[in-house]
């Protein structure tokens, strides 16, 4: 009698094809590319942050040097004897120009937001002849270097400080910030409030009889949150990362850091440990406002990007 043989469990289905019996891990490819790929991508971004991070390995190691011990030859060494002396003495001479430039950078960041946001609500919610041609005009400014006009601008604005003496030094930086800071605050402040914020809202507070200041402060003002965060943070890095203006506008006793910090680097016999820890301090500020702020400020792009 022969042995009864026993089979994997098949289904043969209407079409013919037999269901069952052993598979095959089809994903197994795929997971490897994926697995690769994935590998790739990480190398590469660690690679990228080596590259970034080295050039501040050694801004950082060279201002914990004392002055003597700073050469070619050690650059890329830690420092023997840590000094303090480089951050004593940048801090000494950045102090007051850093003060100034906090606060042209505070309110020139400020005032232009302001200004913006109101051309913002104008251009996205009030149609009147020659909007579009004026909303052109202002987004021209944006693309107009700032080394094209840094001449006549000197001559013009020393004309108003000859009629006006206090017209000088962080307060001629304000207003020629905020000015030309006009421009792209009106853009991001448009298309936030013509994506972003419900016309029905707008039409339902006119309703009401508010006029046009009053639906702006009342209404479209409280909500504009995510649209400040973008233009004050990015207001306040120009200003504050700024230096050819500076050069034309300002001196050695009234300009912001970035002129105390070319001042600081320059002369016969520099002092390198000084020199970096005034960079250090310099980029600091814009630095901790991209760590604290940077998720608001990604958020706040986005927020106007889609309706």
């Amino acid at each position: 009698m022969a042995a009864d043989v026993t089979f994997p469990a098949e289904s043969v289905s209407t079409s013919g094809v037999v269901r069952g019996g052993p598979r095959r891990d089809l994903g197994a490819p795929g997971t490897r590319s994926t697995g690769r790929a994935k590998a790739v991508r990480i190398g590469l971004l660690v690679l990228f942050a080596v590259l970034v991070l080295v050039p501040l390995y050694v801004v950082v190691v060279t201002s914990l040097k004392g002055r003597g011990a700073v050469n070619p030859s050690s650059a890329w060494s830690l420092p023997t004897d840590l000094s303090l002396e480089g951050w004593r003495g940048a801090i000494e001479r950045l102090a007051p120009a850093m003060g100034r430039t906090a606060v042209m950078a505070v309110v020139a960041a400020v005032l232009s937001s302001a200004l913006g946001s109101m051309n913002g609500f104008v251009f996205a919610r009030w149609r009147f002849p020659g909007a579009q041609t004026v909303f052109t005009l202002f987004l021209f400014g944006m693309f107009i270097p700032y080394q094209a006009v840094m001449i006549p601008l000197q001559a013009m604005l020393l004309d108003v400080q000859a009629v006006a003496p206090w017209f000088d030094g962080i307060v001629k930086l304000i207003a020629v910030h905020t000015i030309f800071g006009i421009p792209i605050c009106t853009l991001i402040f448009r298309n936030y409030y013509a994506t972003a914020v419900p016309k029905e809202i707008l039409e339902a507070a006119k309703i009401d009889g508010a006029g046009m200041w009053r639906i702006f402060r009342s209404v479209v003002l409280p909500v504009s949150a995510p649209a400040f965060v973008v233009t004050l943070i990015w207001q306040f890095t120009s200003a504050w990362n700024d230096f050819l203006i500076a050069l034309f506008l300002t001196n050695r006793n009234n300009g912001p850091v970035t002129y105390a910090l070319n001042e600081l680097a320059g002369g016969q016999n520099p002092d390198y440990a000084q020199i970096m820890a005034g960079v250090l301090l310099a980029s600091l500020p814009t630095l901790l406002v991209y760590v604290l702020l940077g998720r608001y400020f990604i958020g706040g792009l986005m927020s106007g990007s889609v309706k």
